[in-house]
């Protein structure tokens, strides 16, 4: 296993868990955050090991977003050394978002800025009741431009135009409500049963069939109808004759567990 300085990456019973490992800056991102956090996730798209991610944060943060202390000293960057900035930030996003493999947000506390961002690249997240939420960008005199292609799909251009242009905070209910959140719970303690029980079904759930599936959910947010039914056509034609689409077929036919299914 590599060791990072600024994230946790550990693996058991095919979880890989990555975790935050900021808690004193509320685990804010700094350049060597956002090349870390980008390997990690890199190494565990193909680790063959990794059946589910699950994305956290150490302490009582999730992410506060970009660290201020590297935010100021940033401020007399070149128009090119920001452009290389914003670049490896984009990098990381997109690399989480083209991800394989399930990721789960275990959204342990306050989420600010890009921190939001990670939130919605989870495909489920699940957060403690007492987490709070805000795109501050714009209270700093910027913008959440890198996070704005995948926060608006997961909440909505009517309620991302509200949070992001007034900066505010906002709760787990309201949170839930837009989309952005999927559960929330009462403690850490439920955080962490609710999160176990969602990965006893991912872990029941087909590898091939999941990766295939963020591939489909992809390609019905970027393309076109016309473009869309060949595609959706082909694709449940070539994994229904998949060593995992006879397998699942077999057992569902023999009464059995299929032979990916962990147990």
């Amino acid at each position: 296993m590599i060791k990072y300085e600024t994230i946790h990456s550990e693996i058991k019973d095919h979880v890989c868990t990555i975790t935050l490992n900021r808690a004193q800056v509320h685990n804010a991102f700094n350049p060597v955050m956002i090349s870390e956090l980008t390997s990690e996730f890199l190494n565990q798209s193909t680790n063959s090991a990794t059946r589910v991610i699950v994305l956290t944060g150490k302490g009582k943060s999730f992410s506060a977003g970009a660290d201020l202390g590297y935010m100021q000293s940033s401020k007399d960057f070149t128009i090119d050394e920001n452009l290389e900035d914003a670049r490896n930030l984009e990098k990381l996003f997109h690399t989480i978002y083209s991800t394989p493999k399930p990721i789960v947000g275990r959204i342990n506390g306050a989420a600010f800025g890009g921190g939001v961002g990670l939130v919605s690249l989870c495909d489920i997240s699940i957060a403690v009741e007492r987490a709070i939420f805000a795109f501050s960008e714009v209270n700093l005199g910027i913008m959440p431009a890198v996070i704005s292609p995948y926060v608006i799909p997961k909440i909505g251009m009517s309620q991302a135009t509200r949070y992001f242009i007034t900066g505010e905070r906002f709760n787990a209910e309201i949170a839930l409500k837009i989309g952005l959140i999927h559960e929330i719970t009462p403690s850490s303690r439920e955080l962490d049963q609710k999160l176990e029980e969602i990965i006893v079904h991912l872990l029941a759930s087909s590898p091939s069939a999941m990766s295939q599936i963020k591939g489909i959910l992809d390609k019905n947010r970027t393309e076109k109808l016309d473009v869309l039914r060949p595609y959706l056509i082909d694709s449940i034609a070539r994994i229904r004759t998949s060593p995992e689409g006879k397998e699942g077929l077999n057992a569902f036919l023999e009464k059995r567990d299929p032979k990916w299914k962990i147990v």
